[in-house]
């Protein structure tokens, strides 16, 4: 889980309470950009938006950047991160989403990148379906789990 507390009035707490819940269900849990909230709260570790992608690893169990290009990736592998989020991969409704790479373009992409890549952006059940074998690590979500 990726917690974006940008602009939010009480990130630590929240992200503190997440911390717990993600503890409790074993699962992993990021903070995006603030490696002394993500260590503050025991995180697993921290999400780097792509204009933050760290020349080297912050010394965090779990580390991963987004990327929406080659140029991203290929920062992102050599700072020896885990993995990268890919987007858009498809049409998607968020604000910041750009033109979609496209599921082709998106898996040549992250075949390439050195790194494990999870395919985001209009990734739904019935997209989803269509990155099968195409060489991503996983999928990642927002509006599909949201319901936003």
């Amino acid at each position: 889980m990726i917690y974006r507390h940008f602009g939010a009035a009480d990130r630590r707490g929240t992200a503190a309470a997440l911390a717990a819940v993600c503890r409790t269900r074993g699962l992993a849990l990021l903070i995006a950009a603030d490696p002394d909230l993500a260590m503050a709260t025991g995180a697993a570790g921290v999400h780097w938006p792509e204009r933050l992608i760290p020349g080297r690893r912050h010394g965090f169990p779990l580390e991963t950047a987004a990327t929406h290009g080659a140029e991203a990736l290929a920062r992102a592998a050599r700072a020896g991160l885990d993995a990268a989020l890919l987007s858009p991969v498809f049409p998607s409704r968020s604000a910041p989403a750009g033109r979609p790479l496209g599921p082709m373009r998106a898996a040549g992409l992250a075949q390439r990148a050195g790194l494990p890549v999870y395919a985001l952006g209009g990734v739904n059940a019935r997209s989803a379906r269509r990155l099968k074998g195409l060489g991503f690590s996983g999928i990642a979500a927002v509006g599909a789990i949201a319901g936003a």
